[in-house]
This record gives structure tokens, sequence and C-alpha cells, in this order.
């Protein structure tokens, strides 16, 4: 095992205690990119995104700087959207970020509405994190009063308002056109794509830019340093350094920042400065290296690199950055069952594939679970996953507006590929205990 030396770009802060008021911010560089970014062409900013390479760090890994230029020329008003709504099972990277350090996504907030030409962005907030929410708001209210937001911000003709909203607790908000949807006072569901891309027909049906927590927060620090100096870390394809949420089975779970796909699934989950090994000195069963929708890897799997392109080829993805570990005394079953749960629950229900065919998944495995499973359950998980998404490949296709549908599908096409045996010995003890058991009969009545 091996680990790199890199600076800390977006968690340098964390080690203070008063890592999230605005005197610490100040102190330790905080909103000098701002103004460094007021003496430059709003372009100039955007080509610095640009040359960094820097990638979405919500999900997808799509290219912030080329994702700002699809906003259609001279189309105003235009938004900027924080999506903050961390919600995927394991992952709490980002609001790590919101409660530390919020001035600094702030300050990203405010570099992104400059070069895209944004007067309007909207935080929004995970329901359930209530200490992120307070952090924000107060650091929203001294940097107002800083001068940091507002009208002619730092003297210049640069305006911009910036509003707090939380969501009431749905993952389904994650999505950025479900989350547009909230924001707007509707019931969180997703928007067809097409018509409604956000940078075309977003929030109000205005140009809108939805970015990730993390994703933002890297601003500050390209535009201090220079895109270049961001993309001379991390490999060819993932530059720069990321968050990982390490989780699970392992002896020291947490956050970790590291450079971008150099470090190795080995590096995080065994070096003793992050996740420290499997507890117990167990074996390592499985692992979910982006978040409870991916596909499932394993031993073999260890030794890629945390780098977008390896792993999609590999037949998963980074995603959100929450890595779940599981060691040999996992059941498989009950895992699967745990993680369809959460999708079935959380589905919207807009589009009947992933409101049924969730629902009819997490039955059949709670009656594998309960002793009940039949010969035919199997093919029947297999026959509703791929009415869900077809072929159950990866990258999947779907019958569904989004992918809540087809994340279903990953924890159970990865279990049973790799775990049949599991599934196979819980039907057959639960057939061989009918079978045992007699079949008690009530007593025919007799009248006299």
């Amino acid at each position: 095992m091996s680990t790199t030396e890199v600076p800390r770009i977006i968690t340098s802060r964390f080690d203070y205690e008063d890592s999230f008021t605005l005197a610490r911010y100040e102190a330790t560089g905080g909103y000098q990119a701002l103004r460094k970014a007021l003496g430059m062409a709003p372009s100039a900013v955007a080509d610095e995104v640009k040359s960094a390479s820097l990638l979405g760090r919500g999900g997808a890994g799509f290219p912030a700087g080329v994702k700002w230029g699809l906003a259609p020329a001279e189309v105003w008003p235009r938004y900027l959207v924080v999506n903050g709504d961390e919600s995927e099972p394991g992952t709490y990277k980002d609001r790590l970020l919101m409660e530390l350090d919020p001035h600094q996504l702030i300050e990203g907030v405010l570099l992104a509405c400059y070069a895209i030409g944004c007067g309007q962005a909207f935080l929004y907030v995970r329901g359930e994190m209530p200490l992120a929410q307070e952090r924000i708001a107060t650091a929203l209210n001294d940097a107002y009063a800083a001068g940091y937001i507002g009208r002619n911000i730092l003297g210049s003709d640069f305006s911009v308002d910036v509003v707090l909203s939380w969501g009431a607790g749905a993952y389904i908000v994650g999505e950025e056109t479900a989350l547009i949807e909230s924001l707007e006072g509707n019931r969180g569901m997703p928007r067809l794509k097409p018509p409604y891309f956000p940078a075309a027909k977003g929030l109000y049906m205005q140009p809108t830019i939805v970015n990730n927590v993390e994703t933002l927060s890297n601003l500050p620090w390209i535009v201090s340093n220079g895109g270049e100096a961001f993309a001379a870390f991390g490999a060819e394809t993932s530059r720069g350094t990321r968050m990982f949420a390490v989780s699970g089975h392992v002896k020291t779970p947490g956050v970790f920042e590291v450079e971008y796909g150099v470090t190795t699934f080995r590096d995080l989950i065994f070096s003793p400065q992050y996740g420290g090994g499997i507890r117990n000195d167990n074996a390592i069963k499985a692992f979910i290296p982006g978040g409870a929708s991916a596909p499932w890897f394993f031993e073999e799997h260890l030794d890629l690199p945390l780098e977008k392109v390896t792993v999609d080829r590999a037949g998963s993805m980074l995603g959100s950055g929450a890595i779940v570990v599981m060691d040999e005394t996992t059941d498989a079953v009950k895992a699967c069952l745990r993680l369809v749960r959460f999708f079935s629950r959380e589905s919207c229900g807009k589009c009947t594939p992933c409101r049924e065919g969730t629902t009819w998944l997490e039955k059949i495995l709670q009656r594998i679970l309960d002793g009940y499973g039949r010969p035919s359950d199997l093919a029947l998980l297999m026959d509703v996953c791929d009415n869900i998404s077809p072929g159950i490949a990866w990258p999947p296709k779907q019958t569904t507006i989004c992918p809540l549908g087809p994340s279903a599908v990953s924890p159970i096409a990865s279990a049973i590929e790799r775990f049949r045996p599991e599934f196979d010995a819980r039907i057959t003890q639960a057939e061989q205990t009918r079978i045992s058991v007699p079949v008690a009969f009530p007593k025919a009545v007799t009248h006299a």
C-alpha cells in the first residue's frame, strides 16, 4: 500500500475547533479568491475551472466547467442551485463540508455565480441536517454583514442574493430536477429530460446550473492557485483531490480527502491513516464503491485506483463517494434487503416500474429471509429487475424518469451473481422446514 502526499484542498480547516466561523475563514485566506475573481473577467474565472478539469462530485461526474457552458447565451435571469440534499446511504462528506466549513462553500457559490452570470443562488440542504442548516444560516448572515454577499460586493458591480432552503427528508430530491420542483414549492418528483434539462429549462423555467456542495467547495482553491495547479494532482481523467466516506466493517470509519485517480481502494480501506483495515482482522467479502446505488465490488477490485473511468469500465461507479465495506461475516441476503428497502421506501411513485417494482423486490427478499422463499423467487427477482432496468447491465438502461429504480437493481444483481449459494441455501432450508413440519388439519366436527 502507498499513499500520496497532496495538500488538503477542501478539508484543511477541519482541524480547527472554530472552522465554521467567519473569523477563522478570513484568517486562513478566506474570501481572497473572491477578491481576486472580481479583478478578472467572468469568462476568465470559468476558464480556470475548465483548465482544472474539475469533475462534479455529486455522482454523475460531469465536468463542472462544461456544465456551466450549457446555459444558453443572453437568456436572463439564470440561477445557481446548490445540491446539498446528501441522502445516499453511507454518504456524509457534504454534510461535513456544510457543518465545518460553510464559508468555503459560500465563497464557491459566489465564484460560480460570478463566472456564470447569476444574480440569485439557492442553497438546498437536506432536511435531516439541522446543524448544517444552522451553520450555513449563520455564515450567510455574517457574509452579508461583511459585504461578501448582497449588492455591489466589495465595491464592485457584482451583486448576488443567496437563499437558504431545506427539504423535508426525501431522497428523491437529490435528483436535480426533483430538487428544482421542491424549490418551486411542488412535490419533489423528477422532470422528463428532454425537454427539462436544467441548463435550458430549470428553476422557474429559466436556465439553471445545479452543482454539488463538494464541487463548489473546490472553487476558492482553484481560483486562488490556478486551474493548472489543481490539475497537477490526480490522474489524467480524474484531477485534483476528492473526499470519500468510508464506513461499514473497517476499524476507523471516516471521511478522507485523497488524491483523485491515484489512491486505490486498498489504500483507502487498509491504510492506517484511512480505514485502518477490516474489523477484527476479518477477510473482506464485498464493498460498495460509490454509494448504495452502485454495483458491488469484491476482493479482486481492491487495487483499482479511485478513478472515474477505471471504475466505470470495471462495472460500477464512484458515484457519491461512499465506500461501504462488508466483511466475511456479512449476510449477503440481509445486506441486499437493507439497501433495496431504502430505495423502495424512497421512491416518489411517479414511475410505475419503480413504484411497483421496488416494492415487489423488497417483499420477495423479505419472504426469503422470513423462511418462506420459493425456488422460483430468484428468477422472479431478476425478472422484476429486468422490467425496471432492461438487460440488468451497467451502465443501466431504465424504464423510469430518474435512476432511482435502477439503483434498487444494483444490490440484487451484485448479490445474486456473486453469492447465489447463500440465497439458494435460505430457500432450500425453507423448503425442508415446510416439508418436515406436518400440517395440522382441523378435526371433523360431528353432530349428535
